[in-house]
C-alpha cells in the first residue's frame, strides 16, 4: 500500500469525525424536522391485502403489490385510475394516492371530501357508499354497512345510505356526546364504538357541567377573549360519564345501567362478536379497584360480572377486551396483576381460562392470531427493556418463539394466515428497514433495505449505557458525545429529562431513540445526557409503581446516579451542566434545581408542573391520590415550597393556551420568586398549548440554546 494512502486510511479510521463525507451539521429546522430529508424514509401504507399472503404499499401515487417469496412489485392501480373512475361518476378528483382500507384482496375503501368509495382493482370501477357533512368531526366508520357516526359539535349523528339520523340533542353546554372521555386516559382514544356488524352504536355520554370553567385567554381577538375549558384539579369535582347504545334497527337510545357512583371511569368499553352483549371495565374513582362487567345491549342491563382486580396503588386499564375469531367466546386480556404486563385468557362467562404469557418482561401489543387459531401474535419486552420484538405464543402449550431476528425495536403486522411478517424495525445500527419475515422468524425478503439519512452529518459518537438504581435495578441512559470529541477538553452538559409515566426515552432503535436536537446540541460541543428513571414505561409494576404519593422523590435519586456517571467521566465539566424538560420533565427540571441546589449551573424547564393539586383529577390522583387524602405527599412534592434553595440561572417556558398543565403553575411559581426574591428568567409563547409547534419552536430551540451557551460557555 502507498504511504500517503495508508496514512490517510489511518487517519480516518482512527479519527472518524474527520471522515470526508461526515461534514454536514443539523440545523435548527433539522431540530424541528422541518427538512424530511433527515428523518429516515418511511413506507407509505404497508398493509396486507385483505386476507391474503399479498402485500401493498403506495409509491409515488402508485399502488404497488407483491408477494412474500418473490422479489419486485407491480403497479396494481395508480392516482390516474382512481381518478378516471371518479370523473366517470362525476365526482371530483384526487390530489394524491388516498389513504386506504382493504375490504379483500381487490376491493379497497377510501375517504375522499366527505365521502366514502369502494374501489375493484379488478374491474376498475368505483362506487360511493355514503357521505357526511363538511363540519362532522370525530368520524368512524362502520366497514359492514359503511355507516358513519361523527360528531357536529357536541351531537352524535349517524349517517346510513346517505341519510343522517341525529343521536343525539343536548344544548347544555359541558354535556358531550361521542367524543373522549376521562381526560384521554385509560387507553381512551375515541367516544364512538359501532358493534362488529354495524346493528349497534355505543358512545360515551359526558356531563362535565358541574366541572369548574378554566379560563384560557385568546389574544387573536381585538379584545382578548375567555375560552373556557372544563378543567377537573385533583380532589375537586369531577366529570360524570355515560355509555349509550343506538340501536340502529329500532332508531331508539338506551343507557347502559353502570349503577353508582356515577363519579366512576368507564373504560375498556369492547362489543361482544354476537353484538347481544357490550363489556365495559368500571373503575372507581381511587383506580384501585376494577370491575369487567358484561351488559345486555338491548336494554342495557347487567348481566354479569366477570371478575375483578384490585391493588393497593392502582390498576390502570389500558386496553379493550381482545376476541379470538377461533374462538368467538373466548377473549385476552392485559393485565399487570402478577407485577408485569401480561396476557390473560378468559370465557365470556368470566372463567380465567390460562395465563397466556409470563415473566419478569412486558407485553406492549396483541397483534393477532393465525387462521387456525393455534398461535397468538404480540410485541414485548422479553430480551431486553430497552428493545422490543415480535413474538409468537401456542395457545395449547403456551411455548413462545422469537420472531423478529436482529436487536432493536420492531413493528409488526401478521397476515390473516399467520405465516409472514410485515417488520419494520430500527436499531442503535439501523435507521429504518421494512422487511417480510416468515412464521419462524426467517427473513423471507426486504422491501426496503436501511438507509442512514444522516450518514453525511458530522455526529457525536452515542452510546446506551446501564447505571444501577438504589434497589439494585437497571437505569439506562443515553450519553452522546460532542461533535469532534477531544478526551483531553472538558464539556459542559446538556441534560434532557422527563421522567414521568408512560414514557421511554432511551431504546434499542436509531440514535438510541434521541431526538434530532439532543443530536444538534452535541454538535453545539455539549455532552449531552438522557436517563429513564423509576416511575417510567416497560420495566413492570414495581418499578411503575415506586413514585406512588410521593412524585418527584426517587426520580430525583436515579437522575442523581446519572449526574454521578457524568462527574466519573473525565471530559465532563461538572461545575458546567445543564438541564432541560418539559411538562412532567419540566417538574423534574424545576425539582432537580430547587431540591438538588447547586448540582447545575443553569436549567431551562417548559409547561412545567409545579404544584400538583394544580393537575387533573385522573393523571394527578392515579399517582398522588388527592391533597386530601395525601397532604404530606402534595406539600413535599410543590416546588413552591423549595424556592429559597433555589441556586443558578433558570428558565422557564410556557404556553399561554395550555389546557394540560395550566399557565395557574408557573405564574405561581414566579410569583413566589419574586416574594423570595429569587431571579429567574421567564418567557411565554402567545397562543400555543402543552407544546410549542411549528416555526415557532425554531425560536424556542433556539432561545434554549442560547440560553445554556449564555450560562454554561
Amino acid at each position: 500500500m502507498k504511504p500517503i494512502i495508508q496514512f490517510i486510511l489511518s487517519v480516518v479510521f482512527i479519527f472518524p469525525h474527520l471522515g470526508f463525507s461526515q461534514e454536514k451539521l443539523l440545523t435548527l429546522e433539522d431540530a424541528v424536522y422541518l427538512n424530511p430529508d433527515i428523518l429516515p424514509k418511511r413506507m407509505n401504507q404497508l398493509q396486507w391485502m385483505g386476507e391474503s399472503n399479498n402485500y401493498s404499499f403506495v409509491k409515488e401515487n402508485e399502488l404497488l403489490s407483491g408477494k412474500p417469496i418473490s422479489r419486485g412489485q407491480r403497479t396494481i392501480t395508480n392516482l390516474d385510475d382512481l381518478n378516471a373512475a371518479l370523473t366517470d361518476m362525476g365526482s371530483d378528483s384526487l390530489k394524491k394516492f388516498p389513504r386506504i382500507q382493504y375490504l379483500n384482496e381487490n376491493t379497497f375503501w377510501f375517504n375522499h371530501k366527505n365521502q366514502l368509495f369502494v374501489y375493484d382493482i379488478i374491474a376498475r370501477n368505483i362506487q360511493k357508499k355514503n357521505e357526511y357533512p363538511k363540519e362532522a368531526e370525530n368520524i368512524e366508520v362502520n366497514m359492514n354497512n359503511f355507516g358513519i357516526a361523527y360528531t357536529i359539535k357536541n351531537n352524535l349523528y349517524v349517517n346510513l345510505a346517505g341519510q343522517q339520523f341525529q343521536i343525539s340533542n343536548d344544548t347544555i353546554d359541558g354535556i358531550v356526546n361521542g367524543q373522549t372521555v376521562h381526560r384521554v386516559e385509560f387507553g381512551i382514544n375515541k367516544g364512538i364504538f359501532w358493534s362488529e356488524n354495524g346493528g349497534f352504536l355505543a358512545f360515551y355520554h359526558k356531563d362535565e357541567s358541574m366541572v369548574t370553567n378554566y379560563p384560557l385567554v385568546n389574544i387573536d381577538a381585538r379584545t382578548a377573549e375567555v375560552e373556557n375549558i372544563r378543567y377537573p384539579m385533583a380532589g375537586l369535582t369531577s366529570e360524570e360519564v355515560k355509555l349509550g347504545i343506538y340501536n340502529l334497527k329500532t332508531g331508539q337510545t338506551l343507557y347502559v345501567k353502570t349503577g353508582e357512583p356515577k363519579d366512576q371511569y368507564l373504560t375498556s368499553v369492547t362489543w361482544d362478536p354476537s353484538e347481544a352483549y357490550v363489556y365495559i371495565g368500571i373503575l372507581n374513582r381511587d383506580q384501585n379497584h376494577l370491575k369487567l362487567n358484561k351488559y345486555d345491549a338491548v336494554s342495557g342491563e347487567f348481566v354479569q360480572n366477570l371478575f375483578e382486580e384490585t391493588h393497593p396503588k392502582y390498576v390502570e386499564p389500558e386496553h379493550p377486551l381482545y376476541f379470538l375469531s377461533s374462538k368467538p367466546n373466548h377473549f385476552l386480556w392485559f393485565s399487570e396483576r402478577d407485577g408485569y404486563q401480561h396476557l390473560y385468557l378468559y370465557s365470556t362467562q368470566g372463567e380465567l381460562i390460562k395465563q397466556i404469557t409470563q415473566g419478569e418482561w412486558v407485553v406492549t401489543e396483541f397483534l393477532g392470531e393465525d387462521k387456525r387459531g393455534r398461535n397468538l401474535f404480540f410485541k414485548a419486552t422479553k430480551e431486553s427493556p430497552i428493545e422490543q420484538h415480535l413474538y409468537a405464543v401456542e395457545l395449547k402449550t403456551g411455548a413462545i418463539k422469537r420472531l423478529s431476528p436482529d436487536h432493536g425495536t420492531h413493528f409488526g403486522i401478521p397476515s390473516a394466515s399467520g405465516e409472514y411478517f410485515i417488520d419494520s424495525y430500527s436499531s442503535t445500527e439501523i435507521a429504518k428497514e421494512y422487511r417480510i419475515i416468515d412464521k419462524n422468524g426467517k427473513v423471507v425478503q426486504v422491501i426496503q433495505e436501511n438507509e442512514d439519512p444522516l450518514k453525511d452529518y458530522n455526529l457525536g459518537e452515542m452510546d446506551i449505557v446501564s447505571l444501577k438504581a438504589d434497589d439494585g435495578s437497571n437505569l439506562y441512559g443515553r450519553i452522546i458525545k460532542p461533535m469532534n470529541f477531544d478526551p483531553k477538553k472538558k464539556y459542559p452538559v446538556f441534560f434532557y429529562v422527563y421522567g414521568g409515566p408512560h414514557s421511554q426515552l432511551v431504546s434499542d432503535s436509531w440514535l438510541g431513540a434521541a431526538g434530532i436536537f439532543q443530536n444538534y446540541m452535541a454538535q453545539q460541543g455539549y455532552v449531552v445526557f438522557t436517563m429513564d428513571n423509576h416511575g417510567t414505561a416497560n420495566r413492570g409494576l414495581d418499578f411503575e409503581q415506586a413514585i406512588f404519593r410521593n412524585v418527584g422523590d426517587i426520580e430525583l435519586a436515579d437522575q442523581m446516579k446519572g449526574v454521578e456517571y457524568l462527574r466519573s467521566l473525565d471530559f465532563v465539566d461538572a461545575d458546567r451542566m445543564g438541564i432541560d424538560g418539559w411538562s412532567y420533565g419540566g417538574f423534574m427540571t424545576v425539582s432537580m434545581m430547587l431540591r438538588k441546589p447547586g448540582v447545575f449551573k443553569a436549567a431551562c424547564a417548559g409547561g412545567p408542573v409545579i404544584d400538583w393539586k394544580y393537575y387533573e383529577v385522573m393523571y394527578g390522583e392515579r399517582y398522588m391520590d388527592t391533597p386530601k387524602t395525601n397532604p404530606e405527599g402534595y406539600e413535599k412534592a410543590s416546588l413552591l415550597n423549595y424556592v429559597d434553595q433555589l441556586e443558578g440561572d433558570l428558565l422557564i417556558l410556557q404556553g399561554t393556551m395550555d389546557p394540560t398543565v395550566v399557565w395557574q403553575n408557573s405564574l405561581n411559581f414566579i410569583k413566589t420568586c419574586v416574594d423570595k426574591g429569587k431571579q429567574v428568567e421567564y418567557f411565554v409563547y402567545p397562543g400555543h398549548g402543552h407544546n410549542v409547534r411549528g416555526k415557532d419552536r425554531v425560536h424556542m430551540y433556539e432561545k434554549i440554546r442560547l440560553f445554556f451557551d449564555e450560562k454554561l460557555k
